[in-house]
């Protein structure tokens, strides 16, 4: 068995805004979306998929279990994703402006040797 690709599927609490978000700020195209799913493409490259997580029913619900519809709102604000890319250098350049970079981030080796680093999408 060879394993060929990992695409990572992030929850968001909004479908659109976050659609929005890594299309016309991060320069990702939209390849599919249908309800609260959506694959996102870079260069023809399926990259991301997202998932709607805007169940809010888990801050008055009785019971104590916090996960029941697996989409609960809290859930989006938990993942994360590394993506590996060419001239990460050029990217870092032209994520820089767009005021989505962490603030601690800065273009570095790290411990695995390889030039990274961290974005944040905007809360929703």
């Amino acid at each position: 068995m060879n394993m060929l690709q990992a695409i990572p599927a992030l929850p968001v609490r909004d479908i659109k805004r976050s659609i929005d978000f890594y299309c016309e700020k991060v320069g990702f195209s939209l390849g599919y979306h249908e309800g609260g799913f959506a694959v996102l493409l870079y260069n023809d490259v399926r990259l991301i998929h997202l998932w709607e997580a805007s169940d809010d029913s888990w801050r008055t619900r009785s019971n104590s279990t916090p996960v029941v519809s697996a989409a609960e709102s809290f859930i989006a604000e938990t993942a994360s994703c590394r993506i590996k890319a060419e001239g990460v250098n050029k990217l870092y350049q032209q994520i820089q402006p767009l005021g989505i970079l962490h603030p601690d981030a800065n273009l570095s080796d790290h411990w695995w040797g390889e030039p990274d680093f961290t974005c944040m999408c905007p809360r929703q």
